[in-house]
Parts: C-alpha cells; structure tokens; sequence
C-alpha cells in the first residue's frame, strides 16, 4: 500500500497534470510546430520540412499564440523573428523535444531484436547451474542482448510479472491464474536432506512419513518450495514441526548440517559436508519447473526469441539433476 507521503513525492509531483483543459495537453500538439518554425525563422520552409501545408501551419502557430495569449512571432515578410516570450517558449520547448526523443529511443533500443532488453526473473535454486546454462545458450546467437536478471520467490515474481517489472520468469509451482500464461519445462526432485550424524542418514531411500514426527527447517512462507513441502508431508500424513525459516536453499543446507532439522530440498550441485542426502520413495517428491509470462501483454522481439528458446529446452533444463 503506498502512503500519502509516497504518493505525494518528488517523482508523483514533477509529472504534468493531464485532463482536456489543461495547458500542457492543449498545447503539445502544436509546439514541435512552432519549434520548426522558430529554428527555421520561415513558416513556408517550416511547412516544407514538416510536411504539412503552409497555411496549416501558420493556423497551428496562431493557434497557440492565442491559447497563451502573447505574440510569440514578430512577422517580417516572408520571415519570422521570436520575441521574448517566444525565445523563453522555445527554451523549453527544446528541452521537452530532446527528452521525448530519447525516450523514443529508448523505447527502440528496448525492443531491439538484436541489441534490446530482457527482465527474467528466476527461483534462488535455478541461479546456481540452470540459469546461467540458459543465457550461455542463447548468447551464442544473439551475444548482445541485454539481460535483467531478478532471483526471488515465485509469488513476488508474478507480482513483479504482472506489474510488468519482469517479462518472463522461471517459477515453481505454476501459477493457476488466467492473469499469465505458464508452460512446463522440467521436474525437479525434492531430497530429504539430514545430517550426517542422523538415525536415517546410512539409508538411500526413505518414506516421507518416517519423518513425520522430526523438526523441519524450510523456507519462509510465500516461497513456492515452503507450499510444495507442506502439500508433500499433508500427502504423506503429518503436518512439518518447523523450528528455522530461511530464504535460501543452501542456507537450509547449513542449519540442517548444524544438526537444526530435516529439510526437504534440491538437489545439491556440489556435495555438503555434514548431511545426507535421501530419495523420498513416497510420496513423489517432484515439483514441476515453468515459464510464465503475462497474458495478453506484447512480448518485444528480443523477449519472444529468449522465450522460445527456453521453451525449447523442455525436459532439459535440468541436465545436472
């Protein structure tokens, strides 16, 4: 919720008010005219340049001159002189063209299918190994699009996705929400991580249940691998008793080494000193990896050839699991 002293803030005030009666909506339509006209001191090579008939344009200068009420010509002949107020007028005037046109570049360069932009966000546990194997693969062909890259929990992804923050993201679970589009790309297992020093932690496979009445460490609520624990141990008979919450996998990994609690969790790339890591035969532990992105909203040509390319990495996007 934004407060009454963020919505009044530096940002919110410098924005020009907009309505029907109000001088900057009036006005803009004529003033890039009226800069022709002052650069070029002609309103016949104005209109030539422009593209729009002489007598158009000398209506549209007019025009403004009355909505401002102040002459800002002096007309000599065939030729036109800016009077004060004229030259204080295409003072700023220039500087609104200049800001516009590198907005408009701006907006080009976004979009750009060989040099624009893409804002991917992506689960803390895919930033190790999946993610960097992704954009090592698409840079190949095209080695100069930009990435944003944002690692954070799959709900505050959709939000930043629906704010349109983000233009695609890797999330688990997928949401079920028409607001975006999700498609499937891989299954993940899910260990039961113990320490080394554990009751269970000379076996290979275990039931989720014989667990049941253990201390869980997990992640924090909102993160979709907290909701996927609890669903898999409602699955199996018990509610998880969890002692630590954290935001990330591999912290889990150290609070379980420290002897704080089983954790259900990916694989580790890289084997951890102090635990032991179990396949959990029942339920399936598996949770399904996706590509979502907005419904409904345009993807610019850089983002779409990234899309496609994940999508096109279906079944593989785990090669090291």
């Amino acid at each position: 919720m934004i407060g009454a002293e963020a919505a009044d803030g530096p940002e919110s005030r410098s924005r020009a008010e907009l309505g029907p009666e109000l001088p900057a909506v009036r006005l803009a339509p004529r003033l890039a005219q009226f800069a022709a006209v002052a650069r070029l001191e002609h309103v016949t090579q104005a209109a030539a340049l422009l593209g729009v008939p002489q007598p158009t344009l000398s209506r549209a200068v007019a025009r403004l001159e009355e909505e401002l009420g102040v002459d800002l010509l002096a007309r000599q002949g065939r030729t036109v002189r800016l009077t004060r107020a004229g030259r204080l007028l295409l003072a700023s005037v220039e500087r609104a063209l200049a800001e516009v046109e590198r907005g408009a570049e701006a907006a080009r360069a976004e979009a750009d299918p060989a040099t624009g932009r893409v804002a991917f966000g992506f689960l803390h546990t895919m930033g190790t190994d999946a993610v960097p194997a992704l954009l090592r693969g698409f840079r190949a062909a095209h080695p100069q699009v930009r990435f944003q890259l944002v690692q954070d929990y799959g709900a505050a992804m959709l939000e930043r996705l629906r704010a349109a923050e983000l233009d695609l993201c890797l999330v688990s679970p997928l949401p079920d929400d028409p607001a975006f589009v999700a498609r499937p790309l891989d299954e993940q297992r899910l260990h039961l991580v113990v320490p080394a020093d554990h009751r269970l932690a000379g076996r290979r496979r275990i039931r989720l249940g014989e667990v049941a009445e253990e201390t869980f460490v997990g992640l924090e609520r909102g993160y979709g691998l907290r909701a996927i624990t609890e669903g898999f141990c409602a699955e199996a008979g018990f509610v998880p008793r969890l002692a630590f919450e954290g935001e990330e996998a591999e912290t889990l990994r150290g609070l379980v080494a420290a002897g704080l609690g089983v954790a259900l969790l990916p694989p580790a790339l890289v084997p951890r000193p102090g635990v032991v890591e179990l396949e959990v035969t029942a339920p399936r532990t598996r949770r399904a990896i996706g590509l979502a992105w907005a419904a409904g909203r345009p993807l610019t040509p850089p983002v779409t050839a990234f899309r496609d390319f994940v999508l096109s990495r279906r079944g593989r996007l785990l090669q090291h699991d």
